[in-house]
């Protein structure tokens, strides 16, 4: 029996956004979205959103495994940070079913364009924690709450803003800072994905198929960063082009309509 094409584009582009996040270490959950309405054909924005966050919440837990195994994982100020953007997850996805579908894909497009810009312009190490946690918490609960609203209110893991939101608060040292960051991500787009679903706007099919495509993907990603890790920042310049290219078709498509 062969697979519906629908399926069969979740499935590649699902692997598309794993392989990218593993290769070049993130910004490729932010094109789970498109990929969703305009490749895979889901018509929804809102259905789109709420299904992304389910794929990344899945994915990004699954990955912090390997990260607390090799001691990247920082559980305290991680427990902190998520409990605080989870609050702001629950209010930021909340809005966003209030709003129009094409309003919110205008916004997401400039999002990316954020992002994008963000990428290009790369991360910079940190030295070692700077302040003693209870120190640390009411900026790791103030930046929590505001990474997890934006999170929730575009249905995004949010990673290129916990990153430097986790060593902004800490100091903690980069590596940990994306170890840490995973954690938070699977929260809020959980909290997400729970708040569309209650409202009927997850396809669970599409994000099962997203989701085993995006481990395969993670898989083959990881298999290839360990060969490619002295082009990575040219591979974040061709991701960051290939993010701007997609905000403004969105912007187009979205202005049109």
């Amino acid at each position: 029996m062969t697979l519906p094409l629908q399926d069969i584009l979740a499935i590649i582009c699902g692997s598309a956004v794993g392989f990218s996040l593993a290769l070049i270490g993130g910004g490729g959950s932010i094109l789970a979205t498109p990929l969703l309405l305009y490749v895979v054909g889901v018509r929804d924005p809102h259905m789109a959103i709420g299904t992304s966050a389910l794929a990344v919440a899945v994915n990004a837990f699954a990955n912090v495994i390997p990260h607390a195994r090799m001691g990247n994982v920082r559980w305290k100020p991680a427990l902190v940070f998520a409990a605080a953007g989870v609050v702001g997850a629950l209010l930021g996805s909340s809005v966003g079913k209030m709003v129009n579908g094409q309003h919110l894909l205008v916004l997401f497009a400039l999002l990316m364009l954020v992002v994008a810009a963000l990428m290009i312009r790369g991360r910079h190490e940190g030295g070692g924690d700077r302040y003693p946690l209870p120190h640390m918490i009411p900026r790791l609960g103030g930046i929590g709450l505001g990474t997890g609203g934006l999170a929730g209110f575009f249905g995004i893991g949010g990673g290129f803003l916990i990153v430097p939101g986790l060593m902004l608060a800490s100091g903690m040292p980069i590596i940990n800072a994306i170890g840490t960051s995973l954690f938070s991500v699977g929260a809020f787009g959980l909290t997400t994905a729970i708040n569309y679903a209650a409202s009927g706007l997850v396809s669970w099919q599409v994000a099962v198929e997203f989701i085993g495509g995006g481990m395969l993907g993670g898989w083959l990603g990881a298999k290839g960063a360990t060969h490619l890790a002295r082009k990575r920042g040219a591979l974040n310049l061709v991701f960051a082009g290939v993010i701007v290219l997609v905000a403004i078709f969105m912007l187009v498509k979205s202005l049109r309509a």
